[in-house]
């Protein structure tokens, strides 16, 4: 390819849109072009860089006996109702783009295709015999962000590769999913990307165990929690660990404390000397669930501690599974109360003050108006649904709050506090769940003299186990070997592919652009002429070229009448692994071969660059993963 073809557009400056490096640059170099917001087009350079990793991943999947599909883009509503995900992915704030046909029928842009791959299993899959069977597709997926940045990290249309698995029983599961996180650990590797492996939360996709794959990265969104010892190492969503030893409270009676506009844990401690571990805060949220239930939940946290999102929407689904999803999880306040129309009075709850056993009768309920479980503002065909405000508070608590033998905590009256409170005193337990967020310096259950340490990391990779899920909810079933019909186990496994490619760029770049890895650079060669003007450079130029050709080394010519320093920025920029300037030597038939990654330089023969290059394209090519008989 001669760049004068290449329909390069190379920028000096930092495109204001951009926020990370990896954004920048490859809008810099020319790879890509924002269309609209979180919408991209890839242009030929990185159109070569997708194709590669594509092809990697292929290799590695098919030498596991994956078999490739191509499913259709465009969901039916109904497979999305019968696994009970529609709701949460369209209501409120979901991820997906939906629309109505001419005929009145609900669609879904897939951003996953759990439901439409469990579908085809139900009607393709008969018998055990035809188990295992693993399939798999690399095509665009869509995402309604809220807010897309970070250019391919978080877009709204993406490249993805995502395969499913289909099982006679858990323990053929369990085996492909080992057997997907070699083939994932050898795609990351041949991609050149560092990458660590940490458990995850499920999330929306469900199932009994999941594992990330993140690259090591500052500018990365998600913060991994490791020990140092390399034995533990899980996404903050998920994390767990020991939290510091509470200071203990004196023996005093229990007793209550005025405490006028002290509605925080700081003004708290800082008004009588309390330490955060002594003192038990209470959050007052509210679950609403797709059937139109609202479910007020009371948390009760440590004081110095911090509540885990993902862990509370966990708890709160697993205890109330039966309300056909989850859609949001928010503080239970004035503005939540006219947002959903819920007919409630919360006049009679102390805010600030709020204990354990704040009495279910604070909760003074209203007339309910009906309000429509969907996008506010946006039409629907569907009936209204009701919002039904259970009477009764969800009590929730972390193990850290239980543990407390005495604390201080609100006396659920105003300007007021009980000190020495223990929960003997408060009537019936909280449910125990798991909520606190695990923290960077935290002491780690598999060895307390091990602390977590805290990095940044950009998901690239995602396997889950599934279980029965999904073939359960659209009832895919299998004959097994004694006749009967049973459910099939499932697992899936998701590559990012567009934003694999960006995060390489953010682990792989130095100040004068991107050092692409070789395996998956658009071109291993740039063959540079210093002078147009020269014709014995370009004669060489050319001869090498044709010669780097017909040996299979994808080259790049550039071939521009522009001056060399340009040529060479550009060079940096794009970043080539390695770059041959024919210059001045050309006359004595000696070239420069500079190496992208570390800038090291060499004087060759022009003779001796075909031979020379090869060795050391082939000492840096990973070896590739032999096909599955």
């Amino acid at each position: 390819m001669r760049v004068s073809r290449l329909m390069l557009v190379t920028l000096r400056d930092d495109p204001a849109e951009a926020e990370i490096v990896s954004h920048k640059l490859l809008l810099r170099a020319g790879y890509t072009r924002r269309i609209s917001s979180g919408i991209y087009a890839y242009l030929p350079l990185l159109w070569r860089v997708l194709q590669k990793i594509s092809q990697i991943v292929r290799e590695e999947m098919n030498a596991t006996g994956a078999l490739e599909v191509l499913l259709p883009q465009l969901q039916p509503a109904d497979l999305w109702e019968r696994s009970g995900r529609w709701a949460g992915y369209t209501a409120g704030e979901g991820i997906m783009f939906h629309l109505t046909d001419r005929q009145g029928r609900e669609q879904g842009l897939g951003p996953t295709h759990e439901e439409v791959i469990t579908a085809l299993a139900a009607d393709l899959i008969r018998s055990y015999r035809q188990l295992p069977v693993n399939l798999y597709q690399i095509q665009t997926k869509f995402r309604d962000e809220i807010r897309p940045r970070f250019g391919l990290m978080r877009g709204r249309e993406f490249i993805m590769k995502d395969a499913y698995s289909f099982h006679a029983d858990e323990a053929s599961l369990r085996q492909t999913y080992a057997e997907m996180d070699g083939a994932y650990r050898r795609i990351f590797a041949r991609c050149g990307l560092r990458t660590v492996a940490v458990e995850a939360d499920s999330g929306a996709i469900g199932g009994s165990a999941s594992q990330e794959f993140m690259v090591t990265a500052e500018a990365g969104e998600d913060l991994v929690l490791a020990s140092a010892d390399a034995r533990y190492a899980a996404n903050q969503e998920r994390a767990v660990s020991l939290a510091s030893e509470a200071v203990p409270l004196g023996p005093d009676p229990c007793q209550q404390l005025a405490t006028p506009g002290q509605t925080s844990i700081e003004a708290l401690a800082a008004a009588h000397g309390f330490d955060p571990s002594q003192i038990v805060k209470v959050l007052l949220l509210a679950a609403r669930f797709a059937d139109g239930t609202v479910q007020p939940v009371l948390v009760s946290l440590r004081g110095d501690q911090q509540l885990n999102e993902v862990k509370l929407a966990n708890a709160i689904t697993a205890v109330l599974a039966d309300h056909g999803g989850l859609l949001e999880v928010a503080p239970l306040d004035g503005a939540l109360v006219q947002s959903w129309k819920l007919g409630v009075s919360l006049d009679a709850i102390p805010f600030g003050y709020l204990g354990p056993n704040l009495d279910d009768a604070t909760l003074k309920i209203a007339t309910l108006t009906n309000v429509q479980v969907g996008i506010s503002g946006a039409p629907s065909p569907k009936p209204e649904v009701t919002p039904r405000l259970k009477r009764q508070f969800l009590r929730l608590a972390d193990p850290t709050a239980l543990e407390l033998q005495r604390f201080v905590c609100g006396a659920n009256k105003k300007d007021s506090h009980r000190v020495g409170a223990s929960w003997a005193d408060l009537g019936p337990l909280p449910q125990t769940v798991d909520l606190r967020a695990a923290q960077p310096g935290d002491r780690c259950l598999h060895d307390p003299s091990q602390q977590l340490e805290a990095t940044r990391g950009i998901e690239v990779g995602h396997i889950f186990q599934l279980g029965r899920k999904y073939s359960q909810a659209l009832e895919a079933t299998f004959t097994n070997e004694a006749g009967q019909e049973e459910a099939l186990w499932m697992g899936c496994y998701g590559i990012g592919v567009s934003r694999l490619a960006q995060a390489a760029v953010e682990q792989n770049h130095d100040a004068n652009g991107i050092c692409w890895p070789l395996a998956i650079a658009p071109f291993a060669v740039i063959v540079v002429i210093a002078s147009l003007n020269e014709p014995l450079q370009v004669e060489l130029a050319e001869r090498l070229y044709g010669e780097l050709q017909a040996a299979g080394v994808e080259v790049l010519l550039d071939d521009r009448d522009e001056r060399a320093g340009v040529k060479f920025k550009d060079a940096d920029l794009i970043g080539i692994p390695f770059r041959v300037v024919v210059g001045r030597g050309a006359a004595s038939g000696q070239i420069e071969l500079v190496s992208r990654l570390g800038g090291e330089r060499q004087d060759l023969a022009a003779d001796d660059l075909l031979p020379h290059l090869m060795q050391r394209i082939a000492a840096e090519s990973p070896v590739t993963t032999p096909a599955h008989p």
